[in-house]
């Protein structure tokens, strides 16, 4: 019969039956399938319960799963983690801070890894390069940068950076001297011993970065302390005496230096003096020689009244040759003065 044949009841093909009674239908099949999920009774005609069917224990199963599926897929990452996703146990994507949306379990899983600064902390005992025993504590800050290497490249991560802290440590170590060591108190090992480690971790590709190391004791051992104590006395010594001979050194040398080029000065002075009187004689005799050659017998006496006068000028004798004899006088007024005078002045000079 045709869907548009009287007594059809106008059966239209392409008219749905009323939503309304359709979703009706869904809601109390749902119900009930829960009610006999959770122990709950169906009531039916004449008060009598009923086993719920299979189809309503399938749609509590689908709506529990439903609602845990929805809870499921989102995860809060906070500011000091990342996520790790995993699909199906493999390495998927990086999850960064805040609120992630991701596909619930078993398909994805996400592991969260701390990216904040670390430390971990070691005591050595270790030789030097000249053979001494020293004993360092030191500490290694560090932090993931990779959360990926750092949770697959290996089986555990801190304790490779504790060993390879510890080989780093002894590997520059054991090229320095003990001086060398205690004298800088490890700064000039630091930088070293840090770029020695963050190439071993590259190496390793474990995703950590070496923030900052600290060396907090050298020292050497207790059972070596005395000697080694002696050992640095007698360099300090060493070093004072060497100091004192340095400074000594320092002040004495500037010392004779002048002297020295005070005498040299003075010497060529002398020697300038010398040369000039010398030439000033020489021309002195030279004029002489020409006026003796024009008048002799002047020129002798005149050169005979100089000398005298040059002989006896602070003489306190007096000689007198006016009748053709020397006659020699003592001026004892003048020389009883001057010897008053020389009382007085030492009189004055003694009080």
């Amino acid at each position: 019969m045709a869907w548009n044949e009287p007594g059809s009841g106008n059966r239209d093909p392409w008219k749905r039956k009323n939503d309304s009674n359709e979703f009706e239908a869904f809601l109390r099949k749902l119900r009930e399938g829960l009610g006999g999920l959770f122990g709950g009774g169906n009531g039916g005609s004449g008060g009598a319960s009923s086993s719920p069917p299979f189809g309503g224990i399938l749609l509590g199963i689908v709506a529990l799963m439903m609602v845990w599926a929805v809870f499921d897929s989102w995860v809060s990452i906070d500011a000091q983690r990342v996520g790790v996703v995993l699909r199906f146990g493999k390495f998927d994507r990086i999850m960064r801070s805040g609120l992630n949306l991701k596909w619930p379990a078993p398909i994805e899983r996400v592991i969260k890894v701390e990216t904040i600064s670390r430390q971990t902390a070691d005591e050595v005992r270790m030789l030097t390069k000249d053979e001494n025993i020293v004993q360092i504590n030191f500490t290694v800050q560090y932090q993931v940068v990779d959360a990926q290497k750092y949770l697959f490249s290996a089986t555990a991560v801190d304790d490779t950076l504790k060993q390879a802290a510890e080989s780093a440590v002894r590997q520059v170590i054991g090229s320095s001297d003990m001086d060398q060591i205690l004298s800088s108190h490890g700064a000039d090992i630091v930088g070293e011993t840090k770029k020695v480690l963050q190439g071993t971790l590259d190496g390793y590709a474990v995703g950590l970065n070496v923030n900052e190391i600290n060396f907090q004791n050298f020292a050497p051992p207790h059972e070596v302390k005395e000697a080694f104590d002696d050992v640095n006395n007698a360099s300090n010594n060493q070093k004072q005496a060497i100091n004192d001979a340095q400074a000594y050194a320092a002040k004495v040398v500037p010392i004779a230096r002048g002297d020295a080029a005070r005498i040299l000065a003075e010497a060529e002075g002398y020697k300038s003096a010398q040369i000039a009187k010398a030439t000033g004689d020489a021309q002195r005799f030279s004029l002489i020689e020409a006026q003796y050659r024009a008048a002799p017998e002047v020129t002798r006496k005149r050169l005979y009244l100089e000398t005298m006068q040059q002989v006896l000028g602070h003489s306190q004798k007096v000689v007198d040759s006016g009748n053709g004899k020397n006659i020699l006088y003592l001026p004892l007024d003048k020389m009883k003065a001057d010897a008053a005078a020389a009382a007085a002045a030492a009189t004055g000079a003694a009080q």
